[in-house]
This record gives structure tokens, C-alpha cells and sequence, in this order.
């Protein structure tokens, strides 16, 4: 598991406004993350909280690029959604307000691992 922070930069006042997922999003992104890993797709993630977004990505393995990036990002609400689902070529799978909504795209995926 890999989780990244800014680090405070001495001198530079306040901490700048940092983007996260709150608790009921991880509780839907980790609840699928674990039937993944039961299911023997995915392997680790890592969580990163930056200025403008904040981003959960699942690996296969901890060496390589990421599989998904479930991405949040605020700024983005009004004029293509809050939350977006990327593949590992950077193409966006899904875009939406609802991150349950979202994650459906992922969650066909189990079904067809399963099958």
C-alpha cells in the first residue's frame, strides 16, 4: 500500500487546500477494492492526496503502472463530473457524480473475472 502527502513547505504560510476522499467514498472504493482481491485481480493500491485531485489506483502488482485510477476532482463538478474512472492507457472509462455510478464499470469487470 502506497500513500502519498504533501509534504509542508517551511516558510510558505498555510497548507494549500489538499483534495481527499471522505469516508463514505473510500468505504464504496475499498469494498470494491476487496472483492477484487478475492476475485485475484488486483494486488495493491496507493492513494494520493494533491491539490487538485485526489487519486486511488489498484495495481496487479506494487512494481508496475497503476491498472485504474479512480480520480477525484472538485474542480471539474460543473462542467464534466466529480469522479472519473481512467484505464491504464489513460483513456477515461467512465466520468460521473455519483461514485457509485462510476465504479459500476469496474464492477462489470468482477463479474466477467468471476465467470
Amino acid at each position: 500500500m502506497t500513500v502519498t502527502f504533501l509534504p509542508p513547505v517551511a516558510g510558505t504560510g498555510p497548507l494549500p487546500e489538499q483534495v481527499s476522499f471522505d469516508r463514505a467514498e473510500l468505504s464504496l472504493i475499498l469494498s470494491l477494492y476487496g472483492r477484487m482481491v478475492a476475485a485475484g485481480e488486483w494486488r495493491d493500491y496507493g492513494i494520493s492526496v494533491l491539490r487538485e485531485m485526489a487519486v486511488f489506483a489498484v495495481f496487479r502488482r506494487s512494481a508496475e503502472h497503476p491498472l485504474y485510477r479512480i480520480e477525484k476532482r472538485p474542480r471539474l463538478r460543473a462542467r464534466q463530473a466529480l469522479y472519473a474512472v481512467v484505464g491504464m492507457d489513460g483513456h477515461v472509462l467512465k466520468r460521473g457524480n455519483d461514485l457509485r455510478a462510476v465504479l459500476g464499470v469496474l464492477e462489470r469487470r468482477l463479474i466477467r473475472a468471476v465467470d
